[in-house]
C-alpha cells in the first residue's frame, strides 16, 4: 500500500469508528503522537490498542459520528489530512454533561509512514472551537 492508501484506509476504518481495532494493521507497535494543545507541544507514545480505545471513547462521547476528509496531500512518506468530524454530544467531555446537540471538530494531521505502517504523526485540533460549541450547547 502507498502512504496515501494507508492513511486513507486508517481514516475509513479506524479513525471513523467503523473498525477501531484495525489500528493493529495500520499502525506500528509504538507511534509518536505529537500534539499541540493551547500552543504547547507534547509528544505521547501510542500503541494501536491505545488508539483503538481512544476512538471508542470518541464514540462514547459523540455517538456514531461522521468523518469527512476535506484535504489530503502526499509528499514522499508523509501524508497531510484535514478533516471534519460531526457528532452528537452524548457523553461527558471536559466537564460538560451531554446535551444531545451537534458538535463539529475540525482538525488536521501529518502522518509519517515507514515499512507500510503509521509510525509518527503531528496533530492539531480546533479545541477552542469545540469548547465554544460545548459552552453554547450547555447554555441552550
Amino acid at each position: 500500500m502507498t502512504p496515501e492508501h494507508i492513511v486513507k484506509t486508517f481514516f475509513e476504518e479506524v479513525r471513523s469508528g467503523k473498525n477501531p481495532d484495525y489500528a493493529t494493521e495500520l499502525m506500528a507497535d509504538q507511534v509518536l503522537a505529537h500534539q499541540v494543545i493551547s500552543e504547547e507541544e507534547i509528544t505521547v507514545v501510542r500503541t494501536p490498542k491505545d488508539y483503538a480505545d481512544h476512538v471508542k471513547e470518541m464514540i462514547d462521547t459523540y455517538g456514531d459520528f461522521s468523518l469527512e476528509i476535506q484535504e489530503c496531500i502526499v509528499q514522499d512518506q508523509k501524508v497531510y489530512v484535514r478533516w471534519k468530524q460531526a457528532g452528537t454530544h452524548v457523553g461527558e467531555v471536559d466537564g460538560f454533561q451531554p446535551t444531545n446537540l451537534p458538535v463539529i471538530e475540525i482538525a488536521s494531521a501529518v502522518y509519517r509512514i515507514e515499512d507500510g505502517k503509521i509510525v509518527e504523526y503531528w496533530i492539531q485540533i480546533d479545541r477552542a472551537g469545540i469548547e465554544n460549541q460545548l459552552k453554547r450547547n450547555t447554555n441552550n
